[in-house]
Parts: structure tokens; sequence; C-alpha cells
């Protein structure tokens, strides 16, 4: 069933922009086309609700709420209030933790909260390598998090792909890390948070998880959840779990206050109170008994992508995939990640590279969470590949020719119904 807002309430929202400034309504008018002509296989995107949407678009937008409930820094906050206090209890309901906090305005600035909740500059962090998966926050020079903190990278077995467990537990000795982040943006297979919790212990760490990807299927029931075992679970509210671009922490009481002062004041100033309402709705959402069917729905559509695929001659890593994401090397087609990426895309297959392990090569990683809220099932995926490896292997002219193709598919699952 589709969950994403209707073409005529999305035309109506752009005939009235229209008027108003017809330059931007022309590029919300073509991306809407975009979006219905193409398929988005980026594992990082979804199509939100329609109320959703309405949230993120009400008068909520207009109010300025520095603080928390019941203690803000400006008048007027009796119903942001009580848009928050519904976000955080559906939160905290729907993935079992003890507190929540809401107010992140990404992925990347609840893991900064995170850090600052639980360390200081000079600490030793261990996290996944980015070359393996992990993400800027995990210790990038360019990032606050490689600018700040000392990480050390742990790596993957080189024959399986899979997060290899002695060597977190080696270099956790090795070098008494103030806090061991488990999580990854291009790892398709569920991390073991049992393990990664008794090797925080065993060197006195603190367990920050990191489920920016997989935290929609952790609410669904297609993948394990982290709280029962991480410190501080920090989250996006988009991707699987389709709701507004943002973020989200979850902790127990103990680090309640710590995590909430990381947020506001220390890394941020006033609470986005639109987007918050949007992640209560979409709490809400991912509470009903249809969301669970869902979020299966997606992984079972990524293990068909990932075998169709396969088939196709790319090289899957791991093998396959437990979530809603897949990672895959090009190479045997004679392409690398960008070169495969752009003919990809002139066919209307729209999804993003990522680094390969054990080499520098960029491989291509792409997801089902949007493709399977239009209603796409496994046969649709099966096609989708054919698709793909069609424009990999075929001829640059004929790109146009499974263009159409793509276009024609996307128009049986329109994301915007009538």
């Amino acid at each position: 069933m589709s969950v994403i807002p209707s073409a005529s309430a999305v035309h109506h929202t752009a005939d009235a922009l229209r008027r108003h400034d017809p330059e931007i309504a022309d590029v919300l008018l073509g991306e809407a086309r975009r979006q219905a002509d193409s398929l988005q296989l980026s594992a990082a995107e979804n199509f939100a609700s329609a109320a959703v949407l309405a949230a993120l678009g009400s008068p909520l937008a207009n109010k300025y709420a520095e603080g928390y409930p019941g203690a803000r820094h400006h008048g007027g906050c009796e119903l942001a209030d009580a848009a928050e206090r519904i976000a955080v209890t559906r939160a905290t309901g729907l993935f079992g933790a003890e507190h929540a906090n809401v107010q992140p305005h990404s992925g990347s600035s609840a893991v900064l909260a995170a850090y600052a909740a639980l360390l200081r500059p000079g600490d030793t962090v261990l996290a996944l390598g980015l070359p393996y998966g992990g993400h800027l926050t995990h210790g990038a020079r360019v990032n606050f998090s490689g600018r700040w903190f000392r990480f050390v990278g742990y790596g993957v077995d080189p024959e399986t792909g899979l997060v290899d467990y002695e060597q977190v537990r080696t270099l956790a000795r090795a070098h008494r890390p103030k806090a061991v982040v488990c999580g990854s943006i291009a790892h398709p297979r569920h991390l073991d948070h049992a393990a990664f919790r008794e090797i925080a212990d065993d060197v006195g760490a603190y367990l920050i998880a990191d489920e920016a990807h997989p935290m929609g299927l952790v609410a669904g029931g297609a993948a394990p959840s982290p709280v029962p075992y991480a410190d501080i679970v920090c989250a996006t509210t988009h991707k699987v779990l389709r709701g507004p671009r943002g973020g989200m922490l979850l902790c127990g009481r103990d680090l309640a206050e710590r995590v909430d002062r990381a947020v506001f004041p220390f890394s941020q100033g006033g609470a986005q109170m639109h987007v918050i309402a949007a992640k209560a709705v979409a709490f809400g959402e991912a509470a009903a008994p249809a969301f669970t069917g869902y979020a299966h729905r997606v992984v079972a559509n990524a293990r068909t992508l990932a075998d169709a695929l396969a088939a196709e001659g790319l090289d899957i890593t791991t093998g396959g995939t437990d979530t809603h994401l897949i990672t895959a090397d090009p190479a045997p087609l004679g392409l690398d990640g960008r070169a495969a990426r752009a003919r990809l895309a002139a066919a209307g297959l729209v999804l993003e590279t990522c680094g390969l392990p054990h080499g520098t090569r960029r491989g291509l990683r792409l997801g089902t969470a949007a493709v399977t809220t239009q209603g796409m099932g496994e046969d649709e995926m099966r096609a989708v590949a054919r698709l793909a490896g069609a424009a990999l292997t075929g001829d640059e002219h004929r790109l146009g020719v499974l263009r159409e193709e793509v276009r024609d598919l996307a128009g049986e699952f329109p994301p915007y119904t009538a």
C-alpha cells in the first residue's frame, strides 16, 4: 500500500506556490516528475507519507522553541511542547528505549551529540574504517570526528566481507578506546550488537550504535535492535523509517540529561518543530501493523535484487544482504563505480557509489526502501536487475531505449497516486 501523497495534493501545493514564485514552483514540479519517471534506488532515500509532508509544511515551521518541553527560552510553546512530547513518547514506545531525544537535525548531528555526551577531545574511539563502510562521522579527517578524536578503524574479513570481531577485540585491547562505535553506511549484513557490547565491556568503553540505515527495519521487526546493548543509539528518521530528514538519539535514563545537554545547548539551537511533528507522525505510522509487512518486504526485495544483479555479472559484497542495502562491484563488467553509476543514471536508475573493501575501487550502493513503498515486489526487482545489466553491458546508444523501459516500469507504480 502506498503511503505517499496524491498527485492532486502535490499539484495543488505547486499551484499555490506558482502564484508567488513560479521559478521555484517549476523546480518542485520538475522534481516530482523526476521521482515519478525514474527509479529511486538510493539506499538513503524513501517517499514520506502525505501526513508527514503535511506536518513539514505546517505553521509549526514558524515557531522558535529553543530548549525542551516545559523549559523553553521562547514564549508561546505550549503546542510545540505537545508535539515534541508526542514524538518522544512514540519513539520510546516504538523502540523500547527509556529516553529519546528527537531534536537532532540529521544523523550526523545525532552522532556529534553522542560523542559530546560521552567523550572529550583527544579521546580514542574504535569504529568501522571508512573503506569498509564507516561514515564520515566515524573518523574522517575532513569531519569534526577525525579532527577532535583519535579514531582507530576496524575492518572486515577478506574472505567473507563480514565484520572481523576478533580484530575488533584485539584493537580494543591494544588501544583501550573510550567508546566503540558499531554501525555502517555500506555494510549489508546485521551487526552482532551483543558481541560489540561484550568487547566494549571488556575494555571499559561506551558502546555507541550508529543505526542511521537499519533503524526503520528495527521498527518493523526486520532487523535486530541495538537498544538493549548500546549506551546510546544514533539514528536518522528518514531512509527505511520513511519520515522526514532528521536524526534522533535513544539511551537509558542514566544518560538522558547528558544526551539532552549535548544536543541543546551544546551542538544545536532552536529545534525544528515542524520536523519534530513530522517525526511524531512517522513514528506513529511505523508502529502500525502495516509497517511490519513493509519492512519485511523491503528485505525480501533487496535479497531478490541482489541475487538478480549477481546473475547479471556484478560482484555482490558479502554475497547478499540482510537489510534494504546492497553493495556491488561492477568490475567484472569492465566498469568502475563512477562509470557504472553514470550509465545507470542515463537509464533512469538512480543510486550512489561507495567504497569497496581491500582496495581503492568504488562500487555501487543501492537500496529497496523507496521502490517497495511504491508497491514493487520481487518480480519487479528481477526486472530492475535486467535493466541494470543491460545498461552496464550494452551499447551506450541503447541507453535511451532502456530509459523508456524504466519510465514505463516506474509509471506502473506512481509514487504520487491520484
